[in-house]
């Protein structure tokens, strides 16, 4: 297993990579000067396999090993940044107004980069890896879209693997999990009917607003009075819209909320049990609900042989006191689900420090850390390695 000290020699260049990704942020599948810069970079380290265009501007290259036979897995970068102005006063900041790499896809995409330089240089395993560059991982789609147009059996890849920076986490430590590690995500609208009128004569209207308040109350005791207190379910109605006037009742409203689940019964479960709560509470009143469901992101599942491949390559790296094997799951979404959904592998977190929090004007990656996600990449393909 190598250390981090193996990867001294790049780590000024590869901080180089990632701070000029960070002034030049793109937006969803909207990537292509990035792309075009891993492309490039990729070229230059002698990668002769590189195909482009996946999804738009996702990118791929394959590096042969030189340790015979054996498997293609695959490592994935994001690359796309957030439609959010930077506060951080870097010099390094973002040049584009209204957009910024307060993800840290910049220090993944750059990491991954030098993981391919390393590995085209020394080719010290068997079968072949395939890097993976993947837009639009912000707006939920880039990895369903890739997994759909054949990234799987196109580069004949068996297992896949995902990393993300997470703030408050030391950095050179790892944290990961067997099973369940980020939610699932669904979205759902509830249009209430009523009858509207002149606000000063509410008793002769059936007020869609205080019936759209009162579904809001009663979803909250989905979670509370409905599920054992060790399951991990989310329900948040953070859009609620109705009249632009002060004296007027309408006859509808909107709300507009959000499901984070761990597992597929609590789906199911929140799915089901939203409908039926707002139906009969607008019920009660009088009122009509319109339920919509829109299921998202599935839920990020590490399969048990490669959770335990990925927590070998970080034990080897930093030692067993700095990888967490039972990190507490996160209840936001991850696209990487989809890749996950196709083959078996792993997602784990890298450190970033006490950095401000992702999707924060405020944030930006440490770049301390791009020492130990290259070391992390690179001891997980030279698993099989030939030494």
């Amino acid at each position: 297993m190598r250390t981090v000290d193996d990867f001294s020699e790049i780590h000024d260049e590869v901080i180089g990579w990632r701070r000029h990704l960070h002034q030049y942020p793109e937006l969803g599948y909207n990537v292509h000067n990035t792309a075009r810069f891993v492309a490039d970079k990729l070229a230059s380290f002698g990668i002769n396999h590189i195909e482009t265009g996946i999804a738009e501007t996702g990118v791929v290259a394959v590096i042969q090993g030189n340790g015979g036979d054996g498997p293609t897995i695959g490592l994935r970068a994001d690359m796309d940044a957030l439609p959010i102005m930077e506060t951080t006063g870097k010099p390094w900041a973002s040049k584009i107004d209204g957009k910024m790499h307060a993800c840290g896809h910049d220090g993944h995409t750059a990491m991954l980069l030098g993981a391919g330089k390393y590995l085209a240089a020394t080719r010290n395993f068997k079968g072949s890896v395939a890097l993976i560059f993947q837009p639009a991982e912000e707006d939920g789609q880039g990895a369903g879209r890739m997994v759909q147009e054949g990234l799987m059996d196109r580069f004949n890849i068996s297992q896949i693997f995902g990393m993300h920076n997470m703030p408050g986490i030391e950095v050179g430590k790892f944290g990961i999990r067997d099973g369940s590690i980020m939610a699932a995500l669904d979205e759902f609208d509830i249009i209430v009917t009523g009858r509207g009128g002149h606000a000063a004569t509410p008793h002769v209207t059936i007020d869609p607003v205080v019936v759209g308040a009162q579904i809001i109350t009663a979803l909250q005791t989905l979670v509370s009075r409905n599920l054992d207190p060790t399951e991990a379910l989310v329900v948040s109605v953070p859009k609620f819209t109705g009249s632009e006037s002060y004296h007027i009742i309408p006859d509808t409203v909107t709300l507009g909320g959000t499901v984070r689940s761990l597992s597929p019964t609590l789906r199911d479960f929140a799915e089901k049990q939203i409908r039926i709560c707002a139906e009969n509470v607008a019920a009660a009143f009088g009122a009509m609900v319109e339920y919509r469901h829109r299921r998202l992101e599935p839920l990020t599942f590490n399969q048990t042989k490669a959770t335990e491949a990925a927590t070998a390559a970080a034990k080897g790296l930093v030692g067993p006191d700095s990888v967490n094997e039972q990190i507490k799951p996160v209840m936001v979404s991850e696209d990487f689900a989809y890749m996950l959904q196709a083959r078996p592998g792993a997602f784990l977190f890298l450190g970033n420090g006490a950095t401000a929090g992702l999707h924060n004007p405020g944030y930006d990656f440490d770049d301390t850390a791009i020492p130990y996600g290259i070391g992390y990449w690179v001891n997980l393909v030279e698993a099989n390695g030939v030494n």
